[in-house]
């Protein structure tokens, strides 16, 4: 038999707040203010995982740019 791994295509806050090191709430936060581009389905949030690396490119672009 041949297993094949699944690749989610969307994450849920949770994960992304394990993801980015965050705490829930913090995430949550993120989400809500949109700072963390997500979409609802039904209840939830989900996130693409190219949103969360333009926030991580966002955050990295502006510490190099304080740092200069």
């Amino acid at each position: 038999m041949i297993t094949t791994a699944i690749t989610p295509k969307w994450h849920t806050t949770a994960e992304v707040a394990a993801m980015l090191g965050f705490g829930l709430s913090k995430t949550k936060m993120l989400v809500l203010t949109g700072e963390i581009r997500s979409v609802k389905v039904g209840r939830n949030r989900r996130i693409l995982p190219a949103w969360v690396d333009e926030y991580v490119q966002r955050m990295a672009t502006d510490a190099e740019g304080q740092a200069a």
